[in-house]
């Protein structure tokens, strides 16, 4: 049974940092490109960043470029999302898909894998 399990949202002030880990199990890692997504409320889900099996190649939305960085261990079956100069429009559910592709998908449908999501709120 695969299990994506994000952990590492909370309650951050604008500037500030967060980390977001996703555990996989059930799955091997490197047999998957990763991707984040997030979803503010009364908004749609929405592409974030994703990294490519092997680490080697990533893409991340306009929005979020510079400030975010995605990165993963497969030794350790996890993938990470290093939040920096968080803004209040950061503020949703985030949620990190799992996609058996090797090619780097931006649209959501194209994932097979999801997990349950963790909130990240920013205040101003």
């Amino acid at each position: 049974q695969v299990q994506l399990v994000e952990s590492g949202g909370g309650l951050v002030q604008a500037g500030g940092s967060l980390r977001l880990s996703c555990a996989a199990s059930g799955l091997t890692l490197s047999n998957y490109a990763m991707g984040w997504f997030r979803q503010a409320p009364g908004k749609e889900r929405e592409f974030v960043a994703t990294i490519s099996r092997n680490g080697g190649s990533t893409y991340y939305a306009d929005s979020v470029k510079g400030r975010f960085t995605i990165s993963r261990d497969n030794a350790k079956n996890t993938v990470y999302l290093q939040m920096n100069s968080l803004k209040p429009e950061d503020t949703a559910v985030y949620y990190c898909a799992a996609d058996d592709s090797v090619v780097l998908h931006l649209k959501g449908d194209k994932y097979d894998y999801w997990g349950q999501g963790t909130q990240v709120t920013v205040s101003s």
